[in-house]
């Protein structure tokens, strides 16, 4: 069993609470690092700066043919990355895109509102179950619940429309993630999302970052529009 960074890591500080007890994790959030351009270590190129990585253990676990696709992505990745045709991230490049995103809690889940294309997302905490059958969604069902002071959240209901990052990390209809937030301290959330799917991967894997609190004042997302030209993405 993968041990989650999130559930294990040490707290300091006070951490913010709801009135009910629980961790809130209320606020403006981002990542900061090169996991959208690549999640495995890379070096500097002419479209992404240099990273380190947040794969745990450092490599993808791809089945032979995944591999060969993965590495034909990554050739033609400025003209097939579909965040380059502004659809929407999916999960979990939602959370590592270089762009913030607010998260309001409530008793029976949080709403997450992402900078990016308008993107908004549920995360419920009311013991409700993923719907029946298989529903083709960007961002998937999502439904979690708590681990003492770790929210865990299972995703299921994918398409197979969005990659992982631009580098041409892919995934099909049958992924399924589980993220875990846990807070470091007041300003920080370690952040783990374990991968799973069996039609691309050979196992499970997991990656592993943190997401830094906006304490500037008068922070707030901005309005966003995306718009294509050929392949390119313009942000205005």
């Amino acid at each position: 069993m993968m041990t989650s960074p999130a559930r294990g890591a040490e707290t300091t500080g006070a951490i913010p609470r709801t009135p009910g007890g629980k961790p809130d994790f209320s606020g403006l959030w981002q990542t900061l690092g090169s996991a959208d351009w690549d999640l495995e270590p890379h070096s500097a190129r002419k479209d992404a700066p240099a990273g380190l990585g947040v794969v745990v253990g450092g490599e993808i676990p791809y089945q032979a043919w995944a591999a060969e696709k993965r590495k034909e992505n990554y050739e033609k990745r400025e003209e097939l990355d579909p965040r380059n045709k502004c659809y929407l991230p999916g999960i979990p490049r939602a959370t590592y895109s270089p762009f913030p995103f607010q998260i309001f809690q409530g008793d029976g889940g949080l709403t997450l509102l992402y900078e990016y294309a308008h993107t908004a997302r549920t995360i419920h905490t009311n013991g409700s179950k993923h719907p029946d059958g298989h529903i083709d969604w960007w961002l998937g069902d999502s439904r979690g619940q708590w681990e003492g002071d770790t929210l865990v959240v299972d995703v299921i209901h994918f398409n197979d429309q969005t990659w992982l990052d631009h580098s041409g990390n892919f995934h099909s209809d049958a992924l399924h993630v589980v993220e875990r937030y846990g807070f470091i301290d007041p300003d920080h959330i370690r952040y783990e999302a374990t991968i799973e799917d069996p039609k691309v991967f050979t196992r499970p894997w997991a990656i592993d970052l943190v997401l830094y609190r906006h304490v500037e004042k008068n922070f707030q997302l901005l309005e966003y529009e995306c718009y294509t030209f050929g392949y390119e993405r313009f942000y205005p």
